[in-house]
């Protein structure tokens, strides 16, 4: 890439500490590498229910966490909790983005909206669904994708409750859950947490399943990159980094 190609520079609300530290590990595997910003947010509960994440993801949140970021000269934002996005429905995070954009004036998304741009970049209309969350969240996510006709052929639930034990798993952890919830008619497995490492491995993680994997904080990343017009190919990060965003 050329050398003067500009910096991207992308932030991140991030509710917790889980695994934030993926973003800028994302960020030094690209070129030329991006600067981030992640802004850690805060919550009453750390769990997974419909109750908790409503609350963790309401304007009233956001708008706290996008305090820190008036003065970032950033170039775009994104709210990264897959789950506190998706419980609260489409209208819901349309709330979610125009209140990140009225505050910060930039491009806002979310990981959820991430997923459903990401699933039609790769072409794929067919996935599974490796959920660390118990099942009646996973299922709020199956019907979220299915408002975009993404068809889920297969749907797995960990069922862990905090992002705080999702942050703890390890690669081998993680591989064998992808390979365990993967299915012959899935085009693509998802990976919704972004409590969940994951961009260490975005390649072992393919190789593991013999088709392209998203992971919450791939996704997120790549997102950013789309909406601050700076998302070029790139290798080591997966299928969805090799897409040309431009075909």
């Amino acid at each position: 890439m050329d050398k003067n190609t500009p910096v991207p520079r992308l932030a991140f609300l991030y509710p917790g500490h889980a695994a934030e530290d993926d973003y800028p590990r994302l960020a030094g595997m690209i070129s030329p590498p991006a600067e981030v910003r992640v802004v850690h947010t805060a919550f009453d509960e750390d769990a997974h229910t419909v109750d908790a994440l409503t609350e963790m993801g309401s304007p009233a949140r956001l708008t706290e966490g996008a305090g820190h970021l008036e003065n970032a000269d950033m170039e775009a934002v994104l709210w990264t909790s897959t789950s506190a996005s998706f419980v609260r429905g489409i209208d819901g995070i349309g709330e979610q983005i125009e209140t990140l954009e009225n505050l910060l004036h930039i491009p806002a998304s979310t990981t959820a909206m991430a997923f459903a741009r990401a699933v039609t970049a790769i072409n794929a209309r067919r996935v599974a669904i490796a959920a660390t969350y118990p099942r009646d969240i996973a299922l709020l996510f199956k019907t979220f994708l299915e408002h975009f006709d993404i068809e889920v052929v297969h749907i797995n639930c960990r069922g862990i409750i905090t992002a705080a034990e999702v942050g703890t798993l390890e690669k081998e952890a993680v591989l064998r859950f992808v390979t365990d919830n993967d299915h012959p008619d899935a085009d693509t497995v998802l990976i919704p947490d972004t409590a969940l490492h994951s961009a260490a491995w975005l390649e072992d993680l393919e190789a593991a399943a013999g088709k392209p994997v998203l992971t919450a904080n791939q996704v997120s990343f790549w997102e950013g990159l789309r909406l601050c017009g700076k998302l070029t190919p790139q290798s080591g990060l997966g299928t969805l980094f090799r897409v040309d965003p431009w075909n």
